[in-house]
């Protein structure tokens, strides 16, 4: 500042700026704003930001994300008449308490990925029920210690991770029997795998197998905590069971990943009721024939119910989609339900919502009733996500300097 004739500093000017900023935004009145979590400190302390979406720009950011503290911000705020959400519904309140006469707009991204992860959890718990018969009797019963020794979870977390896991060991053991009575058939290597389309080296390690092998784990690297855990078993054994000072302790020996991933791994050492086998590190020698081995190894993509919860609500093609309407009768009644959802979003009409409803209340699959439900609580912003043009995609990427 000095060298251009200023004899200011630089905060004054900062100041001088926001002072002016803030009257501006003062002097004109808020129609359109989007309101959306705030992580003052992620993962502890979250507050509430608010986007003047028609100019593009942060409003406030309120201490807390309570009802009541964005119903109060509301209330100050006559004029707004659109406020655009997630599907929280602390926010639903706050906004009905404080603005009952703006119009609330759901999320659109928010609403399509609910149906994605109602997809995968009917997938999950349909492929799941006609598994328990074809699992190893220690693969089952460590499932279930997993969900009666887990913590509570109100939403079926825990439940949901074994049966994902469940199907996903159930399409490998299918696919492994199709190879098998394929090579019993007197087909080749090369005829196999042209029919199943996997590739040459799967189905010649599947056929030399007596039993379905065991997928190798990839080789640790030092933003895994297994990639210490040698080390971190010693200092467990030293009764050091402190999650942030092993943390500290591993990052000084190049551990690069966050204190989340590493509590993923401590917290299986402090739950009593679970034995965890700890793996041993892959040797360096092994690293490349172990990459190799997965790379290879594409099993898991048939009833992945990951990926074809993707495949419906994307509206993919491909022969995942085929082999699963053969396997499970309700996949195509389903795969109806998503592509119609989809149609009234991307056509942005809600004449056929009602019927919908109706029909997913009449389809008898459970997770995609309960998005029903859902949807029908907050069914005015659900239409208003359809028909409006706003959406909370400006709040998702709004940053504060």
């Amino acid at each position: 500042m000095k060298r251009i004739g200023m004899p200011i500093s630089d905060d004054t000017i900062l100041r001088s700026l926001k002072r002016r900023a803030t009257e501006r935004r003062a002097e004109t009145s808020v129609l359109v704003v989007g309101v959306d979590d705030w992580a003052w400190r992620k993962g502890s302390t979250y507050g509430t930001i608010v986007v003047d979406l028609e100019r593009r720009e942060v409003i406030d950011v309120l201490p807390d994300r309570s009802a009541d503290g964005i119903a109060d911000w509301l209330k100050q705020h006559p004029d707004i008449e659109i406020i655009s959400r997630d599907r929280c519904g602390s926010f639903a309140q706050g906004a009905q308490e404080g603005a009952p006469q703006a119009r609330q707009v759901a999320d659109r991204f928010h609403i399509l990925q609910n149906l994605r992860e109602a997809i995968q959890a009917q997938l999950s718990h349909s492929c799941g029920s006609s598994v328990r018969p074809l699992l190893p009797a220690d693969v089952d019963d460590e499932c279930e210690a997993m969900i009666s020794s887990g913590p509570r979870d109100k939403h079926g977390g825990a439940e949901h991770r074994c049966l994902s896991r469940m199907a996903n060991i159930q399409s490998r053991q299918a696919i492994f029997d199709q190879v098998r009575a394929l090579r019993r058939d007197g087909r080749t290597v090369s005829d196999i795998a042209r029919q199943t389309g996997f590739h040459r080296r799967t189905i010649a390690k599947w056929i030399r197998a007596d039993t379905l092998p065991l997928r190798n784990a990839s080789a640790p690297k030092a933003s895994s905590p297994r990639y210490f855990e040698d080390y971190l078993s010693r200092r467990w054994a030293q009764r050091c069971v402190r999650g942030r000072r092993l943390l500290q302790e591993i990052k000084a020996r190049g551990y690069t990943c966050s204190f989340s991933n590493l509590e993923r791994l401590l917290a299986k050492w402090r739950t009593p009721k679970r034995e965890v086998a700890r793996p041993a590190l892959a040797a360096p020698e092994n690293a490349a024939r172990r990459s190799g081995d997965r790379a290879f190894d594409l099993a898991d993509r048939c009833c992945s119910a990951v990926r074809e919860a993707a495949w419906i609500a994307d509206k993919r093609s491909g022969g995942e989609g085929r082999r699963k309407k053969s396997e499970w009768p309700d996949f195509a009644a389903m795969r109806r339900l998503a592509m119609r959802f989809r149609g009234m979003v991307r056509s942005k009409n809600t004449g056929n919502l009602d019927t919908w409803l109706k029909d997913v209340h009449q389809s008898g699959l459970d997770a995609m009733q309960r998005l029903a439900r859902t949807l029908r609580r907050d069914i005015d912003a659900v239409r208003n996500a359809i028909t409006e043009q706003w959406s909370n995609g400006q709040t998702e990427g709004q940053s504060i300097v």
